[in-house]
């Protein structure tokens, strides 16, 4: 699927998965974190991605890291792991030691609430307004105006991940084509994610 880039400033988003499980963005010592690996078109393969997140499972525990969750955009050849850590080093020597694919970026998240989504294509939309420019407040009320709109555009909104130190949210959602989730968007609060990517998603 074709990565849409629309150039505007958002205040927050929403997203989601189909899990019941809610993961936390602590437990005891452990944060929550969102990795980005931009691998590039036509590199990696879903079952590459597969086999990658097996090796992750088989190495997590030597680290005290949990990994969750993960989505990929084959077509632009991005993967996002959703991972419960003590820290980011924690994150890092998992993945070096599994497989040597190290992520290019990690975000320290919360995490909305989750909610099911049955039948339709997973998307990403990512936002980024800069430092400091987005609170987990902001990002829970603007998700509250998408949830209000999202059944006329056919879209489920499932849960959202923000990073208020770098200013990043990262949405997943289930719609029909991205347009619907922009759409969306527009109607909510008129605050446009830079990248809408179609991604299939992994446990």
């Amino acid at each position: 699927m074709k990565t849409l880039f629309v150039m505007t400033a958002i205040v927050g988003v929403a997203l989601s998965s189909t899990s019941n499980a809610q993961p936390s963005n602590k437990t005891g010592h452990e944060h929550l974190y969102l990795d980005v690996h931009h691998i590039g078109p036509g590199k990696v393969t879903a079952a590459d991605v597969a086999g990658a997140h097996q090796k992750d499972l088989a190495t997590e525990k030597k680290f005290n890291a949990r990994f969750l969750r993960y989505w990929f955009d084959e077509s632009e050849g991005n993967v996002y792991c959703l991972v419960s850590a003590k820290d980011t080093q924690a994150l890092h020597n998992t993945h070096a030691m599994a497989h040597g694919l190290l992520p290019d970026a990690i975000y320290e998240v919360t995490s909305g609430k989750e909610a099911l989504a049955t039948g339709k294509d997973f998307y990403l939309d990512v936002h980024k307004l800069g430092a400091g420019k987005v609170t987990a407040k902001a990002a829970a009320a603007a998700h509250e105006k998408d949830l209000a709109v999202q059944e006329k555009y056919g879209v489920k909104f499932v849960n959202y991940w923000v990073n208020e130190k770098e200013g990043v949210i990262v949405c997943l959602s289930q719609a029909p084509d991205s347009n619907a989730i922009i759409n969306a968007h527009k109607e909510a609060h008129g605050l446009l994610p830079v990248s809408v990517e179609k991604v299939t998603q992994g446990e």
